[in-house]
């Protein structure tokens, strides 16, 4: 059963921006272009002109790297941009909500209250290392629960969602919400990617990047895939010429074969350096808990988290600190074996303090 209906009625009724026509070897007098190419920079396509207003060769290879058809995917700056066009295109102002565990990504609520929706986080079991409580979430749910969060793993505990619970939350809310899979760390773990579901469940939408496992934050590159009638909503919804032309061609290259084994041959290095440290790192007095993670970052419990921070921030070391309910916590992201060396060193002499 597709989700459209609870797509908000004049997103459903929006076109998408007419710009102006674009054929190769043509002489472009239609976009108000200036002639004049620019000099700066080494790049394939003129920066004088408009890139495609949504880029298909590049959306083409990443539908092949996630399994998924070209009419199922919106290429989006970074999966941060996917979670405000998803809040926008569902949610109606003052009136609609979503649902979200917590801890999580705070930027669920973030673009939930720019929108004006409403927002039910649900506690996580902690004593079950901050497993979703996945009925919990279920109950939380009314409706005008338009849009269902789940990260997976999650950030910033790295726990992974267990298929079995992702279907509960399909099937329960089939006709109803919108169920949207982050996968931003998917790359570091050991679960397959939700887009398998997608045949079954017109009702999922899944977040990748290229920000993590690919090392390529900077160029804020993401992707939402879903059903194909969601996509064209939220394609409606995204500005025109979102992708600038640097980032295309620079995320075109991230993707060739020959970067995607040098990725993949970093993801194994850090999963190698996420054991080490954790075992390192747990054997600290003051380390109280390490959780288990399927992401690139681990949360651990500290005697005094602000004063551990502190103290590695001034040795030039950063690490988050969330407060809250997690007050006691700190999140160590994996980096490379001389910072994690670097960061040892700092923890041992935090220890002997």
């Amino acid at each position: 059963m597709s989700i459209l209906s609870l797509v908000r009625s004049e997103v459903r009724q929006l076109h998408p921006y007419d710009a102006a026509e674009q054929v190769d070897d043509t002489i472009r007098l239609n976009a108000n272009e200036s002639p004049q190419i620019s000099s700066i920079g080494n790049f394939r396509r003129p920066l004088n002109r408009y890139p495609e207003v949504r880029p298909q060769r590049l959306q083409s290879t990443l539908a092949k790297r996630f399994n998924c058809a070209d009419d199922q995917i919106l290429v989006t700056r970074g999966s941060s941009e996917a979670i405000d066009l998803i809040i926008r295109s569902f949610c109606h102002a003052g009136v609609d909500h979503i649902v979200t565990p917590t801890p999580a990504f705070s930027m669920y609520r973030h673009y939930a209250t720019i929108q004006g929706a409403g927002v039910i986080e649900v506690r996580g079991l902690a004593e079950h290392d901050f497993a979703i409580d996945v009925g919990a979430l279920l109950e939380a749910c009314t409706e005008t629960t338009k849009v269902l969060f789940v990260c997976s793993p999650n950030n910033p505990t790295g726990t992974p969602l267990p298929r079995a619970d992702l279907l509960r939350l399909l099937d329960a809310r089939k006709g109803s919400s919108a169920i949207v899979v982050d996968e931003a760390y998917i790359e570091f773990g050991r679960e397959s990617s939700a887009v398998e579901l997608l045949r079954a469940y017109p009702n999922l939408l899944v977040l990748r990047t290229l920000s993590k496992a690919l090392g390529f934050a900077g160029a804020r590159c993401g992707a939402v895939i879903g059903a194909q009638e969601i996509i064209a909503c939220l394609s409606a919804v995204q500005a025109p010429y979102a992708l600038a032309t640097p980032v295309v061609e620079c995320v075109e290259d991230a993707l060739h074969e020959r970067q995607l084994t040098v990725a993949a041959e970093a993801v194994d290095r850090v999963i190698v350096e996420r054991s080490r440290l954790m075992q390192e790192i747990g054997r600290f007095n003051f380390v109280s808990k390490v959780w288990p993670s399927d992401a690139n970052f681990f949360l651990v419990r500290v005697n005094d988290a602000i004063a551990l921070v502190e103290h590695c921030k001034s040795h030039n070391i950063l690490l988050r600190y969330f407060g809250g309910d997690l007050a006691d916590c700190i999140r160590i992201t994996v980096g490379s074996q001389s910072d994690n060396d670097t960061l040892l060193a700092a923890l041992d002499r935090f220890g002997k303090g």
